[in-house]
């Protein structure tokens, strides 16, 4: 990284308390003589110790290692028939862009190169609020039910006693929620190991909805592509990575908008009508699955550049808080249960994480004015003044909603009270055509290899043979030489009802 000048001579600032009173002498106490004990009225001494003493706010629990930047997002493409949001108004509209790339699983300082999914978080400032998009690398996830979450994510790190990742623990989970097959094999496939954080594309993952003037409405899926194309690393450079530059990811992004090479991304939309939903074979509100391309084709409406590098990391990035409920009028969640789950847990961990008030940080902080009832709590930047604290009619909050906004349109629920994990032929169809159609004889051989590397660490015959069963409901051949590699004997897939006992979507009146 380029050298920077250090203490005050950046700015010449005059060295201060944290009440702004100049200090002579930075690294002096007061003391009762030249050796006697230090002294109570040393406030600069007392209070900078005790900051030092909180100066880490928590971890986050997943997503904890990352890296950021800031840039634009600019409409490219006319989308207004889709979206009365005020950003897609006219081609040409740019709005400031905050983005926090990051794996899942790690610790905060775990190595930026680890098999692990990506994630995606971009917060667009427009003048109706932010736009908080919270994608990943992958198209799809692990699993479609969100009371399983807590649980999958503690799979995937440390063993409670032990303190050490576990193979076991690892694939005794996801063979027993064999809906995650999909992703399974996109994350070791070489795509688990992005070139760096600006190297890999972005997806939603997650249904959508993009609602017109009219109040008609589209499902949707947004796709960010890296422009010149994503990158991988095999398994071998990343490991040497791992133990060489754990940080490779974060010093690659900052050299790399540092030198004017500004990483960009287009945006695309796939787009679905409830009626197309209805006859889907897949059900639209499933995380596990995608949609073909051929069928629902990626039209552009967008550009994401970033071109600044942030002053200070722990401001900029560390603080930053995304959430997929932190969106605009023209733009709305579907019913989909793990996004639905979302848009609670986000604020409410940032809440725990950041203060009540984590909206109110410069990073988070929203361009358009903010008038609320909303009052107090810890670190209020942002009083709102002698405005009432309730719906006064003395002096009233005025807002006009937007036409769309008096049309109930949302009809199209799916079905409530039905098992998330119930698993049918339809989960094997995508990873089926992914391993025999979409990868190359080199991916193939890439995938095996990385199962083998990992799944040879458990211990357990049976999570073995039970990994094994989902695999062979994929390929068999696929799980014979899987099975072949980590010296297990060949296993019969794993025995799942037929597609037609699938839950599909329907309308729900």
């Amino acid at each position: 990284m380029p050298s920077k000048q250090v203490f005050a001579s950046q700015d010449g600032a005059v060295y201060t308390t944290s009440t702004g009173a100049p200090v002579a002498q930075p690294y002096a106490a007061e003391r009762v003589g030249s050796v006697g004990p230090l002294l109570l009225q040393d406030f600069h001494h007392i209070d900078l110790l005790a900051h030092f003493d909180r100066e880490r706010i928590p971890e986050r629990v997943v997503h904890a290692k990352g890296a950021g930047a800031h840039g634009y997002f600019e409409v490219t493409h006319d989308i207004t028939e889709l979206s009365c949001a005020s950003l897609f108004s006219k081609v040409g509209n740019k709005a400031r862009a905050t983005v926090r790339f990051s794996t899942v699983g790690g610790e905060a300082g775990s190595a930026d190169s680890a098999r692990d999914p990506r994630g995606f978080a971009i917060k667009i400032k427009t003048d109706e609020g932010n736009l908080d998009w919270v994608f990943n690398n992958t198209p799809v996830f692990f699993i479609r039910d969100p009371a399983k979450f807590p649980h999958f994510i503690h799979t995937q790190k440390r063993d409670p006693q032990t303190h050490l990742k576990d193979a076991d623990m690892f694939w005794d989970y996801l063979s027993q929620n064999p809906e995650s097959i999909h992703q399974v094999m996109t994350l070791f496939s070489d795509r688990g190991h992005p070139d760096g954080y600006h190297n890999m594309h972005g997806y939603s993952g997650h249904t959508y909805k993009f609602v017109n003037k009219e109040g008609k409405f589209h499902y949707v899926q947004i796709h960010l592509i890296k422009d010149g194309g994503a990158k991988s690393l095999t398994e071998p450079e990343a490991g040497k990575l791992a133990g060489e530059n754990p940080d490779y990811g974060i010093q690659s992004l900052f050299e790399t908008i540092e030198a004017g090479n500004f990483p960009s991304w287009t945006v695309y939309v796939q787009t679905m009508t409830p009626e197309q939903a209805e006859k889907f074979r897949y059900n639209i509100l499933d995380l596990t699955k995608v949609w073909p391309h051929k069928d629902y084709p990626m039209r552009p409406f967008g550009k994401l550049v970033l071109n600044e590098n942030p002053q200070n990391y722990f401001a900029e990035i560390e603080q930053a808080a995304f959430s997929p409920s932190h969106s605009v009028p023209g733009i709305e969640p579907s019913a989909d249960p793990v996004l639905q789950s979302r848009l609670f847990s986000y604020p409410d961990t940032h809440r725990h994480r950041l203060g009540t008030n984590y909206n109110q940080l410069p990073v988070n902080a929203p361009i358009a004015p903010v008038a609320n009832f909303q009052r107090g709590g810890a670190m209020t930047f942002v009083s709102q003044g002698a405005r009432p604290n309730y719906q006064s009619s003395l002096v009233p909050l005025k807002y006009k909603p937007k036409p769309y906004q008096d049309v109930k349109h949302e009809i199209w629920l799916g079905h409530a009270n039905v098992d998330l994990s119930f698993v049918t032929e339809l989960d094997f169809e995508q990873p089926r055509a992914l391993y025999q159609k979409v990868f190359s004889d080199t991916d193939r051989d890439h995938l095996v290899h990385n199962v083998v590397v990992h799944l040879k660490n458990a211990k357990s015959k049976e999570v073995k043979d039970r990994t094994l069963s989902v695999f062979a409901a994929v390929d068999q051949s696929l799980s014979d030489r899987i099975a072949s590699g980590i010296g297990s004997s060949p296993v019969a897939p794993l025995k799942v009802a037929p597609a037609s006992e699938a839950i599909r979507f329907k309308a729900f009146a």
